[in-house]
């Protein structure tokens, strides 16, 4: 991996369609919410059946201080504009010497919103940017 190195305790690494988008400081999102239908069965008061259906991925939000990295997801962005094709990926959450602690294969990944940086001179912050993204699951390997 050639990306950058934060100086944080746990970055993540996002490849999207085999084009590796770089390292993010956060990574927020990585869950899902599994419905459930009640059914009532005749004879038995002691309890309801609780009978799981469908579940909903949540949206995937990474950001960053704006590095190399960034004209990536831009070109990413606008391959999608020109056809829309949901692409795997993987997210792998690494220590600061790039072991790998876990990762994450998102499928059917669909961007959402991108934030670039605002840039003000009268604030001393990094310029930062956001990435956020829809998907059909996760499987953790």
């Amino acid at each position: 991996m050639t990306s950058t190195v934060f100086a944080t305790t746990v970055f993540f690494q996002l490849t999207i369609g085999g084009n590796d988008l770089g390292a993010f400081h956060t990574c927020q999102g990585l869950g899902a919410q599994m419905e459930v239908e009640q059914f009532t069965e005749g004879g038995n008061n002691g309890f309801t059946w609780q009978l799981p259906s469908r579940i909903t991925w949540s949206n995937i939000t990474m950001t960053r201080p704006v590095t190399a990295d960034s004209a990536k997801v831009v070109r990413w962005l606008n391959e999608v504009v020109r056809r829309v094709e949901r692409k795997s990926g993987e997210i792998v959450a690494l220590a600061p010497d790039l072991t790998p602690i876990t990762r994450w294969q998102v499928q059917g990944i669909v961007p959402v919103r991108w934030e670039g940086p605002s840039f003000d001179p009268a604030d001393s912050r990094a310029a930062v940017e956001t990435l956020e993204f829809a998907h059909e699951g996760l499987l953790a390997s």
